[in-house]
């Protein structure tokens, strides 16, 4: 790499520390960039700058948001009975997509993992608790169908059901060891319908 200039070499680490993004993808991307006219590559830097800049997390759902609550907890239409709980704020744009959950959402921020060192602390389980008001009716457990969101559902279930609100999670139609991001809007669709009580 001694042959490309600093600069260059400095974007190829940058992008080489994107998830999914080796050394020669990381390359390839590094002399897109280069070959980009001038004004498209600012407008890249400043959609970056702008994401960082203005992108915080809703102080009710922790959604990731540029206004604070976020849209989805202003909606006066949502159904505010219901909460979906899910790992990630991706998660909630999958099932948006499917245009078949009208209620609100709490972003945990992960799940489960002792072997990774994330435990309850490490999550938004104390904050979900603090939303769980009488007029929560059913909370949805939405989490990915791996061991941590099996493990993460479990224990959100013994932790809301004296609270006498019906606890639900998506159907099995998920499955088992997959994550959200790579199941199809119908399958998602048909799990959120058929959804079933813990």
């Amino acid at each position: 790499m001694k042959a490309l200039p600093e600069a260059l070499q400095q974007l190829i680490q940058a992008f080489s520390r994107l998830p999914g993004i080796g050394k020669k993808t990381a390359t390839r991307l590094a002399f897109h960039v280069l070959k980009m006219d001038k004004e498209q590559a600012m407008e890249l830097a400043r959609a970056i700058q702008h994401v960082k800049t203005n992108i915080r997390f809703c102080s009710i759902c922790y959604n990731i948001t540029e206004t604070d609550p976020c849209p989805i907890c202003r909606d006066p239409l949502r159904d505010k009975s219901t909460i979906c709980v899910v790992e990630s704020s991706e998660d909630i744009l999958l099932i948006e997509r499917t245009n078949e959950y009208k209620g609100l959402y709490h972003v945990l921020g992960g799940a489960l993992s002792p072997l990774d060192g994330i435990g309850p602390e490490d999550l938004r389980i104390k904050e979900l608790l603090n939303r769980l008001t009488p007029e929560v009716k059913e909370v949805i457990l939405a989490l990915n169908p791996s061991t941590e969101g099996e493990a993460t559902a479990i224990y959100l279930a013994r932790l809301i059901k004296p609270l006498n609100i019906k606890i639900t999670r998506l159907a099995r139609g998920v499955p088992l060891g997959s994550s959200l991001e790579f199941v199809d809007e119908l399958t998602l669709s048909r799990a959120i319908q058929s959804r079933d009580e813990l």
